[in-house]
């Protein structure tokens, strides 16, 4: 995969996590506490700087309200 590509999906994966996030009214601040980390954690990885695996994304999802299955097929959603 080229590297462009693998930047711009890794890019459509933060924006979902972001928008998931706040379509569940939460700040970062409010989503951190409910997973024991700090504001920046969250910030990082929406930002793109920091990456998560998926026991990470299935903790975030877990917090906000949605299965990791429901985010997946959101996710394979947004690539198409």
């Amino acid at each position: 995969m080229k590297k462009r590509v693998y930047i711009a999906q890794r890019k459509v994966m933060t924006d979902l996590l972001r928008g998931i996030r706040l379509e569940a009214g939460l700040t970062q601040v409010e989503l951190a506490a409910r997973i024991g980390k700090d504001q920046a954690y969250i910030s990082r990885y929406e930002s793109g700087q920091r990456r998560l695996d998926l026991l990470e994304v299935r903790e975030v999802c877990q917090a906000i309200g949605i299965t990791l299955e429901e985010f997946v097929k959101r996710l394979e959603k947004a690539f198409k």
